[in-house]
């Protein structure tokens, strides 16, 4: 086996308490460093989870030169800045989702990374996990017949307006965390949308808070979808085709993976193994910096990823459908 990569994280976020027990159970990656804005902050979380190394200022961790990749889970905001500065210091960036709504910044981020030598990649962490993988097949192998419908939904409720997620100035709101992965698990299934159609109601905070989305793939598949900062906690996906369909109850967490696959002569349910998705994002770029797999999502996935939320956030704005 290749030499382990070693990593760095820039940010204290709470989505690290979800990748860092991943990253320390694969021998694919050797986490080595964290960085906050103080130096006071990365010591005390270096000290909780046993980190190595803990640096005061996110450049201070970019300048060590023994670490190879980061993890960046900093606000939405700052994921393409800070993105395109990681592949300038020489390092592989895994960028936590969504690395942005607006199509020139990931394009930006992307031309950076070229030119640096550098991978970069999105961390959508379901995509990695087989359950995905599974459906994917099914779906092309006809499980269901021609597909003509995806329907999902991912919603939660939160209410603490200064909460970063419901926070305008780093463009929280619903579709950013949570409907993204609407558009992704459509996007994965239907391919590139043709047309969008989005609906928002935009809460005290000025985010929205509830959104629904409908989205015109080739070949006349419709995907239809909400996600909610203030709804009931739901999470689903449903492919649904000329002769069935594949349901899927935990698509995004994938902790409980099961498809069901559904026709008019009963259920069959495909159960399988639990995987971490987060083991396998970052083991995905360990490989590929070690020249042993390709990345699995990169420039153009990406790219397709913000054009569908950009079309998305101006439909709701015009109340009108935006062509791709």
């Amino acid at each position: 086996m290749a030499e382990a990569v070693k990593w760095g994280i820039l940010s204290t976020a709470d989505i690290n308490r979800k990748v860092i027990p991943g990253a320390k159970a694969s021998p694919k990656v050797e986490l080595v460093a964290v960085a906050s804005r103080t130096q006071d902050r990365a010591d005390a979380y270096a000290r909780e989870w046993g980190i190595e190394r803990a640096y005061g200022s996110y450049d201070a961790l970019l300048g060590d030169p023994e670490i190879e990749a980061v993890y960046i889970s900093l606000p939405n905001t700052l994921h393409c800045e800070w993105s395109i500065r990681a592949v300038q210091a020489g390092k592989h960036v895994l960028c936590e989702k969504p690395l942005s709504r607006h199509t020139d910044d990931v394009e930006s981020a992307f031309d950076a990374a070229e030119r640096a030598g550098r991978l970069l990649s999105e961390a959508f962490m379901y995509r990695h996990n087989s359950q995905t993988k599974r459906l994917k097949e099914l779906v092309d192998d006809g499980a269901i017949g021609e597909l003509r419908l995806i329907r999902s939904a991912f919603s939660y409720g939160l209410y603490e307006q200064d909460n970063i997620r419901l926070r305008t100035d780093v463009e929280g709101g619903a579709l950013m965390d949570v409907g993204c992965y609407n558009g992704s698990g459509s996007r994965r299934l239907g391919g590139e949308p043709e047309r969008a159609f989005g609906e928002a109601w935009f809460g005290p905070s000025g985010t929205d808070w509830v959104f629904a989305g409908t989205l015109r793939f080739p070949n006349d598949v419709l995907a239809t979808f909400d996600c909610g900062t203030a709804l009931a906690e739901r999470d689903e996906l449903e492919a649904v085709g000329s002769e069935g369909s594949l349901f899927l109850d935990d698509p995004w967490h994938c902790t409980e993976p099961v498809i069901e696959v559904r026709r008019e002569d009963g259920v069959e349910r495909i159960e399988l193994e639990r995987e971490d998705s987060y083991r396998l994002e970052l083991e995905n770029l360990s490989d590929a910096i070690r020249g042993e797999a390709e990345l699995l999502l990169s420039r153009d996935d990406a790219v397709g990823q913000a054009w569908t939320l950009e079309a998305l956030y101006e439909s709701a704005t015009r109340g009108a459908p935006v062509e791709l």
